[in-house]
């Protein structure tokens, strides 16, 4: 799949493959995450202002993936990446990653962070092999203690979470 910079029209979309990709979580018992909304075509609109919003597309050009990110304490962090279950499996979210790094090392970011469930499969042990370790809580810079704070507030502690990080 190509991967290209989100189309602002393309904001629901990004929606629907979020939710699309959130069923697996009730299969393995976290249905309050499958139930849990995805963000705002607002909040999205955001992301693709700053240009940190990718969509892995088909050959029709229509996204079945996509990765948003934001700055962060002088790195990238991902902030969503989602595959729909059709596109699963085929090294798309592996592939946005890797535009994600060559963005941050083109604008010099030492490394990307993201925050993910420890015990979900396609969660931190799949990063592990993408190349991101987990960070201990007391090495957590601002900005990341900020997301995970915010986190918590949101309930997403109630499972195992790690914060990682991967050096560029």
């Amino acid at each position: 799949m190509r991967i290209r910079a989100v189309r602002i029209d393309e904001l629901g979309l990004l929606q629907d493959i979020e939710r699309a990709a959130g069923e697996c979580f009730r299969d393995i018992g976290m249905p309050e995450i499958a139930d849990d909304e995805p963000l705002p075509r607002e909040e999205l609109a955001r992301y693709h202002e700053t240009g940190l919003a990718w969509a892995a597309v088909d050959d029709t050009d229509a996204p079945r993936a996509y990765l948003i990110a934001e700055r962060v304490d002088g790195n990238l962090h991902v902030e969503q990446v989602s595959v729909h279950p059709d596109s699963a499996r085929r090294g798309i979210g592996r592939s946005l990653l890797e535009r994600l790094a060559v963005r941050a090392a083109t604008e010099g970011a030492p490394a990307l962070t993201l925050t993910t469930f420890t015990e979900v499969p396609w969660n931190a042990p799949y990063y592990e092999r993408c190349g991101f370790r987990s960070l201990d809580p007391g090495a957590l810079t601002p900005g990341l203690r900020e997301i995970w704070d915010r986190e918590a507030e949101h309930g997403l502690r109630r499972w195992p979470r790690t914060v990682m990080r991967r050096p560029l």
